[in-house]
């Protein structure tokens, strides 16, 4: 064993597949949804009710609605996270009308029968931006970076150094406050899944558990400021656009499985810059 791995405690209660799909199955359908439908004219109250329709009619429970962690100033009262242009995490849907060219991240998070999945992608609204568009290549190319290092016997530094290393190879940096983390019968379980990281390094992954990979990228910064009108809302200190990524994963001894792969996505894995 590699000094500094840490296993998951073994009375934590590990799903089965059959069990951690419906979740991973909603989220993705919901998102797959907004990303069709949502266009120039939308209010972001509107993308949220929209996703909270969803919810009432499939019978699952919003994880964010009352959810008031640390970083939050409030509970978080909406259903979905609508980050749009240097908003890059966390935001705080309000009355905004999307107009041509914003980019939008839509962070969704639920649970099904018991068990949650949580997900982000970003999309173009409109005419989509040459820059933006390659943005969101680059932020879903580190996040699978991340993914192919999920499996069983794995770290999370293993997961952490491949998003760093790729980020910084693409030209960005990384901020390390934020990450991805595990899921389970709650949104936020052990362990932090750092973008950041040392091969070998922090807890040992094992078959069966649930986690999410999580990162997120500016051009030009990796500093966050809140945004004080709503406590919530991470922006890019320099204003500059930002895109986020994140997959609900199922940690096997090989690939692991997507819970939450969205259908027609394509690879960033094989996108050449």
């Amino acid at each position: 064993m590699i000094l500094g791995r840490r296993r998951r405690s073994a009375t934590q209660d590990l799903p089965t597949f059959e069990q951690a799909q419906p979740a991973g199955r909603f989220v993705a359908s919901v998102l797959s949804h907004l990303r069709e439908v949502v266009d120039v004219g939308w209010n972001l109250l509107e993308v949220d009710a929209e996703a909270h329709r969803l919810i009432r009619e499939a019978g699952a429970t919003s994880c964010y609605i009352d959810y008031h962690p640390v970083f939050g100033a409030s509970p978080f009262g909406y259903v979905i996270c609508t980050s749009v242009n240097e908003g890059v995490l966390h935001g705080r849907p309000y009355d905004r009308v999307l107009v041509d060219g914003d980019l939008l991240s839509l962070d969704f998070a639920v649970e099904v029968e018991g068990w949650v999945a949580d997900s982000c992608l970003t999309i173009a609204v409109g005419t989509p931006r040459p820059e933006d568009q390659q943005l969101i290549r680059d932020t879903e190319q580190v996040m699978w970076a991340g993914i192919d290092q999920v499996r069983a016997g794995s770290t999370v530094g293993d997961i952490g150094h491949a998003v760093m290393t790729t980020a910084h190879d693409l030209g960005y940096t990384i901020n390390d406050r934020f990450g991805g983390h595990g899921v389970g019968r709650t949104m936020h379980e052990a362990p932090f899944v750092p973008n950041h990281g040392t091969p070998g390094g922090g807890a040992e992954l094992e078959a069966g558990q649930l986690l999410t990979v999580e990162p997120f990228l500016v051009p030009t910064t990796h500093e966050l400021v809140v945004d004080d009108r709503d406590g919530w809302t991470q922006l890019a200190v320099d204003g500059s656009r930002g895109a986020h990524a994140e997959h609900t994963l199922q940690v096997t001894d090989g690939e692991p499985i997507v819970l939450t792969a969205r259908a027609n996505d394509p690879d960033p894995r094989s996108s050449v810059r």
